[in-house]
This record gives structure tokens, sequence and C-alpha cells, in this order.
């Protein structure tokens, strides 16, 4: 017999980064799952990873208090940042995009490297092909005030 689900929880963790502060901890303490085979088994799943990257993961967890992973990629926005070359800056150390997308240009990206976050990305993004896929990270280059040359 099939196990009963619950619910399920969306977060965004560093890879191989994950510990139980804030926000893995409450969250997953909240709904009486253990927090720190979460903690684990997200460590090892996410050793593939480049560390610290963002990377979203779905929690299915089951009436037996039970839960299951879904490892999404890191989203659209850190990879073109990252192949853009900025660099962390702020409080937070975040890679931030323009102040102003469309008016200041933060960076700078080929097509190529277009081509190569949208085969990775693939299989969460909503497209039928790649051309489609590259379509949508052009949009999130837009947004984030990143130019595509050539």
């Amino acid at each position: 017999m099939a196990k009963k689900v619950i619910g399920s929880l969306k977060l965004q963790v560093k890879a191989q980064q994950a510990n139980p502060s804030p926000p893995v901890g409450p969250a997953l303490g909240q709904r009486g799952l253990n927090i720190m085979a979460f903690v684990k088994e997200f460590n090892a799943r996410t050793a593939d990873i480049e560390p610290g990257a963002p990377t979203p993961v779905i929690i299915t967890y089951y009436q037996d208090k039970s839960f299951t992973l879904e490892l999404k990629t890191p989203p659209a926005s850190y990879l073109l940042k990252k192949a853009a070359g900025l660099k962390p800056q702020g409080k937070r150390q975040r890679m931030q995009g323009s102040p102003k997308p469309g008016r200041h240009v933060q960076g700078t990206v080929t097509v190529a490297q277009v081509r190569a976050i949208a085969e990775q990305k693939m299989k969460d993004l909503s497209a039928n092909d790649i051309e489609a896929a590259m379509q949508i990270i052009l949009g999130s280059a837009k947004s984030c005030g990143i130019e595509v040359k050539g």
C-alpha cells in the first residue's frame, strides 16, 4: 500500500550547505520532519553541484513523517550572473543584476553561454525544444540587465 501524502514544501537552499538553522529547521520542524535526515540527504545529493549555488528543492512529506526530495537546477538568474562574471556584493554577498534593467547593462553573455544555460535548465523549463528554452533564458537575462552578444 502506498504512503499517504500529507503535503509538499518548496525551499531554496545553498548546495552542500544545508544546516538546521532557519529557513530549513523551522520549515521542517513545524511539520514534524527529521531535520538532520533532510540536511544529510540534501548535502549528499548536491555533492555534484557547485557549493553555495542556490538549489530549489521540493520536499514531499508523508503521514509516517518520511519525505522525498526533488532537486531542481539553480535559477536562471544565478546562472546568468555567474556566466556574466558578476561578483557578489553587499551585506549578504549576493550577485546583483542591474538596478535599472533595459537602461543600464550590468554584464554581458554570449549566445553560446545562453544555449548552455538553456540546455542545463531544459528539464525544469516548460519548453519543447532548445530554441524555446533559449528564449526563456533571454527573457531572464533582459530582466537582470545582462546583455547578450553575438
